[in-house]
């Protein structure tokens, strides 16, 4: 039962990961009546805080290890609380509450996913690489369940008659999926856990980690960027009302099932051969994004299914081949994963803080009627940016030296 419970608790970091990263500007804009230029600010504001809290994060985890369980604990607590009380804020809440409740939550996020990463080596049946690729596999089929039931679950509430959007019982729901993780998870982080040596910028160059976070931080901004903007693109962009949760649903599907195929391409040709082969699926999206007229479900759906798919290369190879440098250099690997978790917010930090005043100031209003001038920023946003800069994480893939690669 051990990878079973880890696939647990990355569903419910998952499940916790949509509404703050996709659901949140839409839930802010529409329910709380914000502007989007003020909802990017805050999440600058968030992700200045986790530039202090996730090292400091790793660094306890790794200097506390026998504190496994309360870690896990905390994080768990904090989700059970922070949901109910974001998703029934009233329109009109003051700044200082709303970004109170954003802080513990992305706080308990960033615990529990820089504990699950962090600990790769000590969850895993061998610290091997094979085996760390078998765990990975196992950690993001988890998230990417999460994720669709995160996607599907504010439309369901939605059907069954709640009001709000559905996000107050949204709230309730992600709290309750909070509890049931934590007493059915604990046995995990009763396990011995595995500890390296102290970090250094020296050891972490010499293993070949800081070149896979200089590509975690580039890769991270195209999905940064169309996560933030999808529920816009799809109901505004492409004219698509309802249709952005099913659409959803299918890119994630998409994601989880091919992640049990990079594990094993993965295994077998190596990490960097994985990658090379999935970025371009990656890039053709974003191109076909960019071509689309108002209106093209069938077309989008196969982007979806093709980004998809590409997704679940990154999710399940980057963190695997960043574990094993780890691993084999004999470093802390918790406080390595809260670097890494920093510079995958950050990409999200500067996502939002970009395009959504971008978006604003060319009049782009969400639920709307809007320009072509502001549709054709939005276009830009979603897919030609993206598409730039997944261009150019692909070009520190081909630089990376074979060695790293997770094999």
């Amino acid at each position: 039962m051990l990878y079973p419970r880890v696939s647990l608790y990355a569903l419910m970091l998952a499940a916790a990961g949509i509404p703050l990263y996709i659901h949140l500007p839409r839930f802010a804009a529409v329910n709380l009546g914000m502007g989007l230029a003020l909802i990017g600010t805050i999440l600058l504001m968030i992700r200045l805080v986790d530039l202090i809290q996730d090292p400091l994060i790793g660094w306890a985890i790794d200097r506390w290890p026998q504190a496994q369980s309360l870690f896990a604990a905390t994080a768990a607590i904090g989700l059970a609380v922070g949901f109910p009380l974001l998703f029934d804020l009233p329109q009109g809440v003051s700044i200082p509450v709303l970004v109170s409740v954003l802080v513990l939550l992305f706080s308990a996020y960033s615990l529990g996913t820089i504990l699950l990463y962090g600990r790769s080596a000590t969850l895993a049946k061998h610290p091997d690489p094979s085996e760390l690729m078998t765990l990975a596999a196992w950690r993001e089929g988890g998230q990417l369940t999460g994720v669709v039931l995160a996607a599907s679950a504010p439309a369901m509430f939605v059907a069954f008659g709640t009001g709000a959007q559905g996000y107050p019982a949204f709230g309730m729901f992600l709290g309750g999926l909070a509890v049931v993780t934590l007493i059915v998870t604990l046995p995990i982080w009763r396990r011995t856990p595995i500890t390296g040596n102290s970090l250094s910028l020296a050891g972490l160059g010499q293993a070949g980690a800081l070149r896979l976070l200089v590509l975690a931080l580039v890769n991270s901004l195209p999905v940064a960027i169309t996560s933030t903007l999808f529920l816009f693109f799809v109901e505004d962009r492409l004219q698509l009302p309802g249709k952005a949760g099913p659409l959803l649903i299918l890119f994630f599907l998409s994601a989880g099932a091919s992640v049990p195929l990079w594990a094993r391409l993965s295994n077998r040709i190596g990490a960097k051969q994985t990658l090379i082969i999935a970025m371009p699926l990656s890039i053709a999206g974003f191109i076909g994004a960019a071509m689309l007229s108002a209106g093209n479900l069938s077309g989008f759906a196969m982007i979806c299914l093709a980004s998809g798919a590409a997704l679940g290369a990154d999710m399940v190879v980057l963190p695997a081949m960043f574990s094993v440098v780890l691993t084999r250099a004999g470093l802390n690997a918790s406080s390595a994963f809260g670097i890494w978790s920093f510079a995958g917010k950050l990409g999200l930090a500067l996502a939002a803080f970009l395009t959504l005043p971008l978006l604003e100031r060319s009049g782009f209003t969400p639920g709307h009627a809007n320009s072509a001038q502001a549709l054709q920023t939005l276009n830009l946003a979603y897919a030609v940016l993206p598409c730039i800069l997944k261009l150019g994480a692909f070009g520190l893939v081909l630089t990376l030296p074979t060695e790293v690669s997770a094999k």
